[in-house]
């Protein structure tokens, strides 16, 4: 996704049509298309014609952009789970993997990227079958190597607001939000987590139409994208007034739920009310 995100904004940057930038490297303008939404591989040969097509004459962007091509072509780690990976999920965790910035809201879960393997089994469990155990255990692997995310040189800053409502909901038991709680209390010292904490007492705040993500990705020609789960996918929304409704909302988000650094203060009381 991010290297095809890359070569549409410097085809537009250039003022060239799909089926322009296709001529040189003989590809059809739905190849160019296919290429630019990352539904296709990449030959080298092909992004270096493009890229010299588009302008592009820095050296160590030349050779960023070619490196990403070696990876784009290689199986991302989730492709070992691909017998339980929805087709609206991998999107998710692509956009996931190449962004720079996520900020999100949650009212009934703790995030995926936050949760403990208990908790993971227990929200997870929550749509299958008791019985559909492989199932469910591999789900919970690859949400556990998910988090993996966060421990990456090059790891994405995550910025969410939990209501509380989530903290208190004793999804799988007393004993699994306890440990829960205390591994987020853990969590707010990694710097590259913001954790706040939308009180019962604040009342309505600007987020009360549900969760929802804000994804930023490394280039500014790239657009922030939306992302919002439901019952049986996601949707995701890149246009413009659409994405600013929603970073406004978590902007304001930040601003009414209680300080950072009030979060580690308020976990511990949570934990505290749970019992020892």
């Amino acid at each position: 996704m991010q290297l095809g995100a890359r070569l549409r904004a410097l085809r537009r940057a250039a003022g060239l049509s799909r089926e322009e930038a296709g001529h040189p490297i003989r590809a059809s303008e739905s190849k160019i298309s296919r290429m630019e939404l990352g539904r296709v591989g990449f030959k080298e040969r092909d992004i270096a014609d493009l890229l010299t097509l588009y302008g592009v004459d820095d050296h160590e962007e030349r050779r960023r952009l070619l490196t990403f091509v070696t990876e784009a072509n290689s199986p991302s780690w989730w492709h070992l789970y691909s017998d339980v990976l929805d087709p609206w999920l991998q999107t998710y965790l692509d956009f996931e993997q190449g962004a720079e910035l996520i900020r999100t809201y949650e009212v009934q879960f703790v995030p995926g990227l936050l949760q403990t393997e208990a908790y993971a089994r227990a929200v997870i469990s929550l749509g299958y079958d008791p019985s559909a155990t492989e199932e469910i255990e591999r789900r919970i692997r690859l949400r556990m190597e998910r988090k993996q995310l966060l421990l990456r040189p090059d790891a994405p800053k995550l910025w969410a607001v939990l209501d509380e409502a989530a903290l208190r909901r004793p999804i799988g038991g007393v004993d699994v939000l306890r440990g829960q709680i205390a591994a987020l209390i853990e969590l707010t010292d990694l710097p590259g987590v913001r954790l706040q904490v939308m009180p019962f007492a604040s009342g309505g705040h600007a987020a009360s139409g549900g969760a929802f993500s804000v994804l930023r990705f490394p280039y500014q020609e790239l657009s922030d994208v939306v992302y919002i789960e439901h019952l049986t996918g996601g949707l995701y929304l890149d246009r413009r007034e659409e994405v600013d409704r929603y970073s406004a909302a978590i902007g304001r988000l930040f601003i009414e739920a209680a300080p950072l650094t009030e979060t580690p203060a308020i976990l511990r009381d949570i934990l505290k009310d749970l019992g020892s």
